[in-house]
């Protein structure tokens, strides 16, 4: 008779081995983010400065992502048409990773690359902003989205890490790259939460003025 695998036991309380971990998973978070400042304060700054002028201009903010980047893209336009900290009128954002039917039609028909493309080329107009979330800078979907986006006369947005990726070649002139300098995809998310925390208090500032 086949014996059940012998399961773990349960953590004890105050494990010093697990306590450990916890404390050098926050360590090291808080450590890449004050490292990750110099690199992105600037690029932040300009992010939410053309955020608020598509905005002003009576355009939207598009995002995208894959897995914890479409989370990420899900957060930052929740945030805008509800509120992030203070109160104000809805800000126009659209979260490109919500729509099911839309994604399986045209995955199914087409294929994942254009998941979001189709989307931007639809949706996207020239005063419109593109976020683009990319860990590794290399997501094809995100890519196509970003064509998409310039073939729109669109600005863009990218949020990315390590050396940016193909993403990083991909971008104009006018874009904006904030790239995260890290290998650590948890780190990297880490950042770019915070970073998109950035730009709707920016954002907040700009259209209303300080508190």
């Amino acid at each position: 008779m086949a014996t059940s695998p012998a399961r773990a036991s349960p953590p004890r309380n105050g494990d010093a081995s697990l306590l450990e971990r916890v404390r050098r998973q926050f360590q090291e978070s808080a450590q890449v983010k004050l490292k990750s400042l110099e690199a992105i304060e600037r690029p932040i700054a300009l992010a939410a400065e053309a955020m608020a002028a598509a905005l002003l201009a009576d355009g939207k903010i598009l995002a995208c992502g894959n897995g914890g980047s479409a989370a990420d893209a899900q957060h930052f336009s929740g945030e805008l048409l509800n509120r992030f900290e203070r109160e104000r009128p809805p800000l126009a954002a659209i979260a490109l990773t919500t729509d099911t039917s839309t994604l399986t039609a045209i995955a199914n028909d087409y294929e994942y690359e254009q998941v979001v493309a189709k989307q931007v080329a639809a949706l996207g107009q020239a005063r419109d902003l593109l976020l683009a979330i990319s860990t590794s800078g290399n997501s094809r979907n995100v890519v196509r989205a970003i064509q998409a986006a310039h073939e729109r006369e669109m600005k863009v947005v990218a949020l990315t890490g390590r050396d940016g990726g193909e993403i990083a070649a991909l971008l104009a002139d006018r874009d904006i790259h904030i790239c995260v300098p890290h290998p650590q995809t948890p780190r990297i998310q880490e950042v770019h939460l915070l970073a998109l925390h950035c730009l709707c208090d920016g954002i907040d500032y700009l259209l209303l003025g300080a508190e």
